[in-house]
Parts: structure tokens; C-alpha cells; sequence
């Protein structure tokens, strides 16, 4: 009897593995619960406006959030909503989610325009990556636009390496990747 009870005990010790904390943030996978904060950040021009398929409308965010909660279901990694841990505020999202194009598992992140400058981005894709990574994923790759340097910035400071370049409707992007085990990566 006492060999069955890690089995029993798995699921939920998955679950809580899925919650990331870093020094100042709480990554929490997105829930339901998270829909309307999801709603405004993903039908924000100055957020969405350049992420791939741009700027969301209700209906897709929900959509969106029905395949995310799949997603964590199937692959045990996906999107989390970022919030400080001091007073839980939602900061914005970061993931890591399987590129519509066949490029691989994509590292990917978006915030406030208020909460950007003061590290969150780096902190969370950190977190993002090196849980990835602890899943199994041997490969994770990013993709920015070429003129966006925030980003870029991002990719580079948590060691990921540009691999790539592409043209998307009109714009150059640029693909970096992480590959386990490399120790400049995290």
C-alpha cells in the first residue's frame, strides 16, 4: 500500500510545481479566474498591437484561455499570469506555448506599459525559461522583431542567443533560442 502513495499524491504535487515564485514575482497558470484581467491586456494596442496575431478580441481571449488550460493539461507547461508578490497585482503574462509556424516551443511575454523598466520581464521570462528547461524541453526559442530592442534586450539578458532570422508581413524577426544545459541560458 505504501508504494501506491506517491502515485496518488502526483497530481497535485504537479499542480503545485506549476507555481513559479522568483525574488519579487508570482507566476500563477492562467485560470478562469484570470479572464478579465486577460481580456484588457490582450485587447491593448500597446501591448498586443505586436505580438503575433496582434491585438485580441474578447471572444479569442477566451478562446485563448480554453487552449492554455489544455495546454497545461497536455504538456504540463503553458502560460502564467505574472503578479508581485507583495500585493498580487497582474503585471501582464508569460509562457511558453508551441509556434503556430512549426519553429518549436516559444518563450513569450507581455506586460503593461506602467510595468515596464523595472526588470519584470526579465525576471519572468527567467523563470519561464529555466522551468521549461526543468520540464524537459531541450530546446525553447524566442522571436522579436528586429526593431523591438526592449525585447531583445530581455532575450539577451537571460542568455538566450540569436539563431535566426525570418520576414513576417513585412517585418525582419529575429529568433533566438536557449538549449539545456548551455550555462549562459539562465
Amino acid at each position: 500500500m505504501s508504494s501506491l502513495l506517491p502515485m496518488i499524491f502526483a497530481p497535485s504535487s504537479l499542480h503545485l510545481s506549476r507555481v513559479v515564485r522568483t525574488q519579487r514575482l508570482l507566476l500563477l497558470p492562467v485560470g478562469w479566474e484570470n479572464l478579465p484581467e486577460l481580456t484588457q491586456l490582450k485587447g491593448d494596442e500597446r501591448v498586443f498591437a505586436i505580438m503575433l496575431h496582434g491585438v485580441r478580441t474578447p471572444e479569442r481571449t477566451r478562446e485563448e484561455m480554453e487552449d492554455d488550460i489544455d495546454f497545461w493539461t497536455v504538456r504540463g507547461y503553458g502560460t502564467w499570469c505574472i503578479h508581485l508578490q507583495q500585493d498580487e497585482s497582474f503585471l501582464g503574462i508569460v509562457g511558453l506555448m508551441e509556434r503556430p509556424d512549426g519553429r518549436g516551443v516559444a518563450l513569450r511575454f507581455a506586460l503593461w506599459p506602467e510595468c515596464r523598466g523595472h526588470g519584470y520581464a526579465r525576471e519572468a521570462a527567467r523563470a519561464a525559461l529555466e522551468f521549461g528547461h526543468r520540464a524537459g524541453l531541450d530546446r525553447i526559442i524566442a522571436v522579436a522583431r528586429e526593431t523591438n530592442d526592449s525585447s531583445r534586450s530581455v532575450l539577451a539578458g537571460i542568455g538566450m542567443r540569436e539563431a535566426d532570422l525570418f520576414l513576417h508581413r513585412g517585418s525582419r524577426m529575429v529568433v533566438y533560442e536557449s538549449r539545456a544545459g548551455d550555462t549562459s541560458a539562465t
